[in-house]
């Protein structure tokens, strides 16, 4: 028998960045809860600060976001929804034609709505959704407003090398 990776060879930054995350924030998730729940501040800082630092190691900014009331105490879910990735500041146009964006999301993610977004002062976006969650692809970076399913894990993988043209630092 033979089979066939949907993959191939392929630059899975994002896999690895998310990864690199969560094990991070577990690693110090004691230490998160303790804050928490004696200084939530400083334990959603602590949070920040963690995402920061596995950023730098990809040349990103990571933010973790925690959008809706409640999702601070999911501590499982740490790592594994909700994140931006500010790539460069600067870029305001994709390497490659929206069009593309959107077909591969519509090819890996399947049911799903794209549209263009952001689209003033000579800027450009995407935005994939459906009605429980939304990705948001600007030129400079990507907002991830879901958890990361095996399809939106690739499509992120997709979008970091083609999009973003991030490569492997390693």
């Amino acid at each position: 028998m033979v089979i066939i990776g949907i993959i191939h060879d392929s630059n899975m930054i994002f896999s690895e960045l998310v990864c690199d995350l969560q094990d991070q924030l577990k690693k110090d998730l004691a230490q998160i809860r303790f804050l928490l729940k004696k200084e939530p501040g400083i334990g959603y800082a602590r949070i920040v600060e963690i995402g920061k630092e596995v950023g730098k190691r990809y040349n990103i900014k990571l933010i973790v976001n925690f959008p809706k009331a409640g999702r601070i105490e999911d501590f499982e879910m740490y790592g594994k929804r909700d994140l931006s990735l500010i790539v460069d500041y600067d870029r305001k146009r994709f390497p490659i034609d929206r069009e593309i964006i959107k077909e591969k999301a519509r090819e890996i993610l399947g049911d799903i709505k794209t549209e263009d977004a952001y689209m003033y002062e000579n800027k450009e976006g995407v935005r994939v959704f459906t009605d429980n969650w939304k990705i948001d692809i600007l030129p400079h970076s990507v907002h991830i407003w879901t958890e990361f399913d095996d399809n939106v894990t690739a499509f992120c993988n997709w979008l970091m090398e083609n999009a973003y043209q991030m490569k492997k630092i390693k």
